[in-house]
């Protein structure tokens, strides 16, 4: 009597780990979340601009410094499960009311550089 219990048994663990492959998966949900930041964003970013063309061009940044009003954090995450994680941010310094500069982990375009510096030598 014991042995038929126990070839069931197997019979039932062996056939449950062979069709667990088959099994549905769980779905996961992909996660962005924050500021999109692109390069044509950054690109039209320009020392002097006001807060509000900032605004225009970046959007309203997620985080805001209470103790510094001057520093505007820009932060995106993109979770896909399996298969991408992104995480980009960017700082935006203003001096004045007017942007002075800005780091993170995009910088203007070479193209964007040069027309920058070209201005800057006919000012001159």
């Amino acid at each position: 009597m014991t042995r038929p219990i126990a070839t069931l048994a197997v019979a039932l663990a062996l056939s449950t780990i062979l069709t667990s492959c088959a099994l549905p998966r769980v779905y996961k949900v992909t996660v962005q979340q924050g500021n999109v930041i692109t390069q044509q964003m950054v690109d039209r970013l320009k020392p002097g601009m006001t807060r509000e063309q900032v605004a225009y061009v970046m959007g309203e940044p997620v985080i805001r410094n209470p103790f510094d009003q001057d520093r505007w954090d820009y932060v995106y995450t993109l979770r896909v499960p399996g298969v991408v994680q992104d995480h980009m941010k960017m700082s935006l310094f203003f001096t004045d009311g007017l942007l002075s500069h800005f780091v993170g982990d995009l910088a203007p375009s070479d193209q964007q550089a040069e027309a920058r510096d070209r201005e800057q030598a006919s000012a001159e």
